[in-house]
């Protein structure tokens, strides 16, 4: 009979204690870490030009989607979208830039024209992590510009 009123006693006592105990978290849960996915565009890409060896187009994608672009002595901001196909097998992803300011310098090419209010659209074909063309259609056929990632 003590054995019974003393397994019950303790059996009351450590659910209590349970109850004042809240379970804790698991150690991945309290990190302060966390982990954000960021499309593989950002980050700063140079394009060489062709004519003009000595000089490279940078464009620098932001996460806020703002793109900068900075080719010899033209520089130009604007707002960039990334859309990936829903079907990569056979499309390439699209990308869409509003040129909001440009400073109407020469740039690499020796070509001075103020883009202020262009909207230029490219389709990206990805060669490997690191470079990607810009093409002339959604198949990724008729690329005419090779930029190389320069920067995260």
């Amino acid at each position: 009979m003590k054995n019974l009123v003393l397994t019950i006693s303790c059996l009351l006592c450590s659910t209590m204690i349970w109850a004042q105990n809240p379970p804790q978290q698991d150690a991945a849960e309290q990190s302060p870490i966390q982990i954000v996915n960021r499309p593989a565009l950002l980050g700063q890409w140079g394009m060489e030009i062709p004519s003009n060896r000595q000089c490279v187009e940078y464009y620098n994608f932001r996460d806020n989607n703002e793109v900068v672009i900075k080719s010899d002595r033209e520089w130009s901001i604007g707002q960039y979208q990334y859309q990936i196909p829903n079907n990569r097998g056979e499309q390439v992803s699209t990308l869409v830039m509003h040129i909001q300011y440009d400073n109407n310098q020469k740039d690499c090419s020796g070509v001075q024209v103020d883009q202020t209010g262009e909207i230029q659209q490219f389709f990206v074909k990805w060669v490997n992590p690191t470079r990607i063309e810009f093409c002339g259609n959604d198949k990724g056929e008729k690329c005419f510009a090779v930029l190389n990632k320069q920067l995260p």
